[in-house]
């Protein structure tokens, strides 16, 4: 017996930038993946946490969010870093979810 369904599989090739800054407090190291998946939000990743999130535009304007799923300690310093993404994200990938 089959213990999991896979939903998809899908081979792509990604286009991947490694960008990093410091702040007076801090240095941080990302990874983006812009992909066509996932309705075309890049993959943001942080170096330092391991930790992950599917970005746009209004994702990164969303301060109290990238200090949350960031792990970011202060408002100001998830100020900064919607500041560097808004420069790092493309949004030419971006697709329309409904048409």
């Amino acid at each position: 017996m089959e213990l999991y369904e896979t939903l998809y599989d899908e081979h792509e090739r990604a286009d991947v930038r490694f960008v990093g800054f410091t702040t007076d407090h801090i240095r941080y190291d990302f990874g983006i993946v812009y992909t066509q998946m996932f309705l075309g939000k890049p993959l943001v990743i942080c170096m330092q946490t391991g930790r992950s999130a599917l970005l746009d535009s209004s994702d990164i304007k969303n301060i109290e969010y990238l200090k949350t799923v960031f792990c970011i300690s202060s408002l100001k310093e998830a100020e900064d870093v919607s500041l560097f993404l808004k420069q790092y994200l493309s949004t030419s990938f971006y697709i329309e979810q409904y048409t």
